[in-house]
């Protein structure tokens, strides 16, 4: 089963993201902001450090769109890429991660795609009988 798949929607760009876990969707939810926004990398060693998010929402599609939105505030807010993901703790309204982040260079990366928000339009996210799926627009 692929972790994500990218579809177009007017104006936006859409991904829907699968997982066997509910921990492992929102792992690939991550993977797929950074697929979408970053071209390519340059495989250098950079100061990479540790950083804790605590998100929370009223379900779990909730959960979802306020775990990316603090996923893309790291890149838009903090110029910070996330290199890898870590979710501790994943209930229908509660998620940990721990997320090993680096800062966003130009020499090491090159953007293919501004992402501006992610949005509650098409959004869904089901269990199904080999683990969950999600569909999530973003606004480009």
């Amino acid at each position: 089963m692929p972790k994500y798949k990218l579809f177009d929607h007017t104006a936006d760009i859409g991904v829907a993201v699968t997982g066997r876990t509910r921990k492992e969707l929102f792992v690939n939810a991550a993977q797929a902001v950074f697929a979408i926004m970053i071209a390519n990398r340059i495989d250098r060693q950079g100061a990479q450090r540790q950083k804790t998010i605590i998100v929370e929402g009223s379900d779990i599609a909730d959960l979802l769109i306020n775990f990316l939105r603090e996923i893309l505030y790291l890149f838009n807010g903090e110029a910070l890429i996330v290199e890898d993901c870590h979710i501790q703790e994943c209930s229908n309204q509660r998620l940990v991660a721990k997320l090993l982040v680096e800062p966003y260079s130009k020499e090491k990366y090159s953007t293919k795609m501004e992402l501006k928000a992610v949005t509650y339009h098409g959004l869904s996210v089901e269990r199904i009988k080999n683990g969950w799926i999600a569909r999530v627009i973003f606004d480009v």
